[in-house]
């Protein structure tokens, strides 16, 4: 594993989750893995549970960790063969290999624009870094994917199932904003990796993008599909046919107790009480939303930990 900018193939999968795994039993055992180098997080985008487990991950293997927030420092240029006299003062170019020469892995989180669907599927800004940087890029959020979030899922899921193909859902949640799709997109390429159950139910018109549900069931009645569910994710997401609009804001699609059952709750954060879900759930037995930010760092510890004695 050169990179860690998607959900990866299923075996390297399997081994992160793994390792993740043995690195929560014992943080702090491969200190020195990481002594003497640096990871250098580049922020687009604000961000809580990533940047701190990131970091704190980064420091259970002995690693040094620099932060830079670009939206205060200044814009950066993808564009090939763009004249550069407007607001944007460097380019990716240079850019990429100048940080490549002060860190040895380099962590990026941005969101899409959702207003360019061509341009945010392209995942410009990530690939920009992976093309001219000379070190190993972690995706800690992108235009489409959030594959560290994901392998905390996974690690949670695994470690919270009685079964050994539990009935895992993801739901669509009301939102008053527009949201990426970055959560579902590797929820849903992770889950189709695991022995389990999947289905995935919305509000007709919010279908997601058809190159990754594939051949996963898909429901627009929320009550029948949760029937039985093991695993409930709520995530809302904007649409991706009308891009990144809100076409839809049916309260009734909240998570309740009752439509729960006896599922266990899974959300990322941070999440909107009373419209996501109600109080009930979050503050009840059956939420896993702070042991699955809890395993982030694990999650990201495994991630960084495979580039560091690959690259």
């Amino acid at each position: 594993m050169k990179n860690y900018i998607d959900i990866p193939d299923k075996e390297v999968t399997t081994s992160l989750i793994k390792s993740a795994m043995n690195l929560k039993n014992d943080p702090f055992k491969d200190l020195a893995i990481g002594k003497n180098k640096r990871l250098i997080m580049l922020f687009f985008n604000a961000s809580l549970r990533t940047r701190l487990s990131t970091q704190q991950a980064a420091e259970q293997l002995g690693m040094h960790v620099s932060i830079l927030n670009i939206s205060t420092a200044w814009s950066i240029e993808f564009e090939d063969g763009s004249i550069m006299n407007l607001e944007k003062a460097e380019h990716v170019k240079e850019a990429a290999q100048v940080i490549s020469q002060y860190c040895d892995i380099l962590a990026i989180r941005a969101f899409p624009s959702l207003t360019d669907k061509e341009k945010d599927l392209s995942e410009q800004l990530i690939n920009g870094f992976k093309t001219h940087a000379s070190v190993p890029i972690i995706n800690m959020e992108s235009a489409t994917a959030h594959p560290l979030q994901a392998l905390a899922d996974a690690l949670t899921i695994k470690e919270m199932s009685t079964k050994s193909t539990p009935k895992v859902v993801l739901t669509w949640a009301p939102h008053p904003k527009a949201l990426p799709h970055s959560v579902a997109n590797s929820f849903i390429k992770m889950m189709q990796q695991q022995p389990v159950d999947f289905s995935i139910c919305h509000p007709e018109g919010y279908e997601l993008d058809p190159n990754i549900t594939k051949n996963t069931p898909i429901s627009y009645n929320q009550e029948a599909a949760l029937q039985g569910a093991d695993f409930v994710y709520a995530k809302n997401w904007s649409s991706f046919n009308q891009y990144g609009q809100v076409t839809n804001q049916d309260s009734s699609w909240m998570l309740t107790e009752q439509k729960l059952d006896q599922a266990q709750f899974m959300h990322c954060l941070p999440i909107r009480r009373n419209v996501i879900t109600e109080d009930a759930v979050l503050d009840g037995k059956k939420s896993l939303v702070i042991q699955q930010a809890n395993n982030r760092t694990y999650a990201a510890q495994a991630v960084i930990k495979e580039l560091l004695l690959n690259s």
